[in-house]
C-alpha cells in the first residue's frame, strides 16, 4: 500500500511538473513565453506583447519597470539603439571604418559636457534612477546576446561589429537628435542679405509676427562660408549607409528635414461620447524601424502608454490613465551662429570685448576599425562648439544652442509628467520642460483640455536671432524666459485646441518684445483641422482618425480657385485648365488633379513666382526656388501689391504659362492620357533601413515598401517629398487618437511596425494598415491586453 501511495504521489508530482512546464512554455493564455534571467532585477517582471507588437510591461516597482523598458527596447530595436548611440557619442568609425571619422568628430562637438549633477537635478526626481535602470536593462540584454550569439540581429553579423554598452549619462548626454532651430535659417538669411535687402528673404521664409530683420553691426553676411554648417549637419542628421560610406543624410536632401506634427484636443461638449479626446501624429522621417516605439509601462504609482524615443525611458505622447497628451514642434528660436575675429598670431584666440579670449581645446581619440585611432581636437568658445575656422580670413564660427544647457536632453523632460493626475498637474509639470520647444495639448478624465507652449527660450536684448551675430560680446543672451512668460490656455470656449507647427502666440501676446521666435510653419494644416472639427457639433474618435488621414490641401483649393475665370487659346493650357476646374483639393492617391497640381506647384509655379518678384541674385538665394507658400498665396490673391498696377494680368499670365508647362511635364512623366494619371503612381513612400545598401541580400528585405502616397506638404496627412522625384521622405509614421476615460477605445498605428528585426513579423505588419489609414486599438486594461496577447516575456532576477 505504501509502495502504491509513493508511486501515486510520484506520478502526481510528475503530472504537476509537466503542467507547470507546459504553462511556462505556453503562458497562461496559451501563448509562448520567453524567459530571461536579468541581473539587477528586484522582482519578476512580466511582459505581454500584443498582436500588434506593443509590449505591456508589468513590474512591481518603478526601478524594475525602467530596467525592463531598457531590456525590451534593446530586444526589439538592437541595431537601431546601437546606431543611435554610436552616432550620438561619435563612435561610428569604431564599428564601420575610417570614412565615418569626420562624422564622429562632429558629433562629439555637440555632446553635453556640463555638470552632471545640474543635469540630473533639472528633471524630475525619477530622472537619474530611470536613466540608470534603463541603461542597466539595455546592457542586460546585450549581455544575454553575448551568451546567445545566434540571436544577434543580422545587421551586426553582416557589418561585422557588436553592440556597444550604455551608461546612464549616455541616455541624456546625446542631444543631436533633438529638433531645435534656427541656425540653418540664419545662414540662408545671411546669403540673401549678401545680395539683397534682408526683407527679400520673406519670400523664402515668412516671419510671424511681421518683422524686418536688420544685419547686425559688425557682420559681413557675404563672408559666411558656403560650408559653414558642414559639421553641424554631420552632427544632427540621421546617418545612413551609402555603398561603403556613411554620410549625413543632409548631403542628399534638397531642404532641411521637416519639423512637423499635428495635435488637437476636443472638450467633452464637442464629442459624441461626452468625453474629451486627444489626437497626435508627429511628422518625422520615414525609416525602418520607425523613429518611435509604442510601449505600456505599469508599476505601482505609474501606468502610462504611448510612443517615445526607443532610446530613452518613459514616453512623450500618450496617456497615463488620467491625462492624455500630444506634442507638436513649436517655433521658439533656440540657436544662434556666432562669428569671431581670430588673433592672427594665435588662431585659438578670438576677439571678445576689448581683448582676446582663449578657446577651450579638447583632444580626443577617435577609434577606427582596422586602423590606428585618430587624434582630433575639439574647440569651444564661451558660446559653444566651433564648427568652422577660416585661417585665411582669420574667422571662426560657433553654435550657441539651448540643447547644450543642463536639462535639455530631447524629450527626456516627459519623465516629470508621467504621474500627473489632472490637466492642472500636467501643466504644472511642464514648467521644467526645456527641449525641444513644443505645443503640448492635453485632456484629463475630469473633462478639462489645455495647451501649453514649452521650451527653453533665450532672451536676446540686442538682436532678434534671425541672422548670425559677431561673437565679441555685443550680442549675448540675457538668460532665459521663465515658464511664466510662455503662453497657455485651458478650456477655451470653442471646446477645441489644435496646433500644426503654426504660429500659436495669442493676439495679445507681446511677441515683438519677447522675441521667442519668428519662424513658424504656415497655417494650412491647422486651418484644415479647424475646418473639419468645427463642421459638426460633435466629433468622434473615428472622425479624428479620418482627419489624421485627410488629404485635402487648402493651398491647392485656393490656388486652383484663381483658375476659374481664366481662359487661353493655347490648347495644351486650355486642357490643363479643364482638368483643374472644380477640383476640391483632395490629393488622394487616385487623383489626376493632384498629379497635375503638384507638378505645377512644386516644379513651376513657385520658382516662376520667385523669379518674378525678386532680382536674379536674390532669386538664386532661395533654395531650389521654393518660396514660402503663405507668401505665394498672398501674392497670387493680392496681385496689385506684388506685381504692380497691371498685377492682375501679370498674375494670370504667370498662372497660365506655368500651368501649361506643368501639363507637358506631367504628360512626359505619366503618358499622354491624363485619365490614367494617378498621384500615387509617382508619389510613393519607402520605409528605408539606414544600412540597406549593405544588406541587399537580406531575406526578407530590410526596406519596407514602396507604397502609393496621397497628400502633400500642406495636407493634414503630410507628405514631405522631393519636388523632382516625388518620393516621400517624411510624414506621420505614428498616429494616436485617445478616448479620454475609455482608454481601450483609443487607436494607434506605428509604421512600418514595432520590431527592429526584419525577420520578425512585427517589423512590417503595420505598414499596409498605415497606408490604408487603418489603426489598431491601443489597449490599456489588463483584461483587454490579455485577450490580444501574442506572446509573453518573463524577466526573473538573476541569481
Amino acid at each position: 500500500m505504501n509502495t502504491w501511495r509513493r508511486r501515486a504521489t510520484a506520478l502526481g508530482l510528475l503530472v504537476a511538473l509537466l503542467i507547470s512546464l507546459l504553462a511556462a512554455v505556453s503562458g497562461g493564455g496559451g501563448q509562448p513565453v520567453q524567459h530571461y534571467a536579468v541581473p539587477g532585477l528586484h522582482q519578476p517582471v512580466h511582459l505581454v506583447v500584443d498582436r500588434w507588437g506593443v509590449p505591456h510591461i508589468y513590474a512591481r516597482d518603478t526601478e524594475d519597470l525602467f530596467l525592463a523598458q531598457g531590456f525590451n527596447a534593446a530586444r526589439a530595436r538592437t541595431f537601431q539603439l546601437d546606431l543611435w548611440l554610436r552616432r550620438g557619442l561619435g563612435r561610428l568609425a569604431e564599428a564601420f571604418g575610417p570614412e565615418f571619422a569626420d562624422q564622429d568628430r562632429a558629433a562629439r562637438l555637440f555632446l553635453y559636457r556640463g555638470d552632471m549633477k545640474q543635469e540630473w537635478d533639472s528633471y524630475g526626481p525619477d530622472a537619474r534612477v530611470a536613466a540608470t535602470r534603463f541603461a542597466d536593462g539595455v546592457n542586460a540584454y546585450l549581455s544575454w546576446l553575448e551568451d546567445n550569439p545566434k540571436s544577434l540581429p543580422e545587421e551586426f553579423q553582416r557589418l561585422g561589429h557588436r553592440p556597444a554598452r550604455w551608461t546612464a549619462e549616455d541616455v541624456v548626454r546625446i542631444r543631436s537628435h533633438g529638433p531645435s532651430r534656427n541656425v540653418t535659417s540664419e545662414v540662408a538669411r545671411a546669403r540673401m542679405s549678401c545680395v539683397a535687402d534682408p526683407r527679400s528673404d520673406k519670400v523664402r521664409a515668412r516671419l510671424e509676427p511681421d518683422w524686418n530683420p536688420v544685419v547686425p553691426a559688425g557682420l559681413d553676411p557675404c563672408a559666411i562660408p558656403e560650408d559653414v554648417l558642414r559639421d553641424y549637419d554631420l552632427a544632427v542628421e540621421l546617418p545612413e549607409f551609402t555603398g561603403t560610406a556613411m554620410m549625413s543624410r543632409r548631403a542628399t536632401k534638397w531642404l532641411p528635414a521637416p519639423q512637423g506634427s499635428n495635435n488637437w484636443a476636443v472638450g467633452p461638449t464637442r464629442t459624441t461620447t461626452g468625453r474629451p479626446l486627444v489626437a497626435n501624429d508627429p511628422h518625422r522621417e520615414f525609416l525602418a524601424p520607425s523613429l518611435r516605439y509604442l510601449a505600456h509601462l505599469s508599476a505601482p504609482g505609474i501606468n502610462v502608454i504611448g510612443a517615445g524615443e526607443p532610446s530613452a525611458p518613459g514616453i512623450s505622447l500618450g496617456h497615463n490613465g488620467n491625462v492624455a497628451f500630444g506634442i507638436t514642434i513649436a517655433g521658439i528660436d533656440q540657436e544662434d551662429l556666432y562669428v569671431y575675429d581670430l588673433d592672427p598670431a594665435d588662431p585659438t584666440r578670438y576677439r571678445y570685448g576689448t581683448g582676446w579670449e582663449k578657446m577651450t581645446l579638447r583632444g580626443e581619440q577617435v577609434a577606427v576599425a582596422g586602423q590606428a585611432p585618430r587624434a582630433v581636437t575639439l574647440a569651444f568658445t564661451r558660446h559653444g562648439p566651433v564648427i568652422k575656422t577660416d585661417p585665411v580670413h582669420h574667422k571662426a564660427y560657433a553654435v550657441r544652442t539651448v540643447w547644450l544647457q543642463p536639462g535639455t536632453s530631447p524629450y527626456f523632460g516627459s519623465i516629470a509628467n508621467l504621474r500627473s493626475s489632472t490637466a492642472a498637474e500636467f501643466d504644472s509639470a511642464l514648467n521644467g520642460w526645456k527641449s525641444p520647444s513644443l505645443n503640448q495639448v492635453y485632456a484629463d478624465t475630469q473633462g478639462n483640455i489645455g495647451w501649453t507652449l514649452v521650451g527653453l527660450a533665450p532672451r536676446r536684448p540686442n538682436h532678434d536671432g534671425l541672422l548670425p551675430v559677431p561673437g565679441d560680446g555685443r550680442y549675448e543672451w540675457d538668460g532665459f524666459h521663465p515658464s511664466s512668460d510662455l503662453p497657455r490656455t485651458a478650456n477655451p470656449a470653442s471646446g477645441i485646441i489644435a496646433t500644426a507647427n503654426n504660429y500659436t502666440l495669442p493676439p495679445d501676446y507681446p511677441a515683438r518684445e519677447r522675441k521667442l521666435g519668428f519662424e513658424w510653419v504656415g497655417p494650412a494644416r491647422r486651418d484644415r483641422i479647424q475646418e473639419v472639427l468645427t463642421a459638426k457639433p460633435q466629433t468622434s474618435v473615428e472622425d479624428s482618425t479620418r482627419l489624421q488621414n485627410d488629404r485635402v490641401s487648402l493651398v491647392a483649393r485656393r490656388i486652383t480657385a484663381l483658375l476659374a475665370a481664366l481662359s487661353t487659346e493655347d490648347s495644351v493650357t486650355a486642357t490643363a485648365l479643364q482638368v483643374m476646374r472644380g477640383w476640391d483639393g483632395d490629393e488622394s492617391t487616385s487623383s489626376t488633379q493632384a498629379t497635375l497640381f503638384e507638378v505645377w506647384f512644386t516644379r513651376y509655379l513657385g520658382s516662376a513666382f520667385v523669379r518674378a518678384v525678386l532680382p536674379p541674385k536674390a532669386a538664386d538665394a532661395v533654395p531650389f526656388g521654393v518660396p514660402d507658400y503663405t507668401v505665394l498665396l498672398e501674392a497670387l490673391e493680392n496681385p496689385l501689391a506684388w506685381f504692380g498696377p497691371d498685377g492682375i494680368a501679370k498674375r494670370d499670365q504667370l498662372l497660365l504659362t506655368t500651368l501649361g508647362q506643368a501639363y507637358v511635364d506631367a504628360s512626359n512623366l505619366l503618358g499622354p492620357d491624363m485619365n490614367r494619371w494617378r498621384w500615387g503612381d509617382v508619389h510613393k513612400v519607402t520605409f528605408g533601413h539606414p544600412a540597406s545598401a549593405r544588406l541587399t541580400q537580406s531575406d526578407p528585405p530590410v526596406d519596407v515598401g514602396p507604397f502609393p502616397q496621397g497628400g502633400s506638404w500642406n495636407t493634414v496627412n503630410l507628405s514631405f517629398f522631393h519636388p523632382f522625384s516625388f518620393q516621400s521622405g517624411a510624414g506621420p509614421s505614428v498616429r494616436l487618437v485617445m478616448d479620454v476615460g475609455n482608454w481601450d477605445a483609443s487607436q494607434a498605428i506605428n509604421a512600418p511596425g514595432q520590431s527592429g528585426d526584419h525577420r520578425d513579423p512585427n517589423y512590417r505588419d503595420l505598414a499596409p494598415k498605415w497606408n490604408k489609414g487603418e489603426y489598431f486599438p491601443l489597449l490599456y486594461t489588463r483584461s483587454a491586453v490579455e485577450k490580444h496577447a501574442q506572446y509573453r516575456i518573463q524577466l526573473n532576477p538573476k541569481k
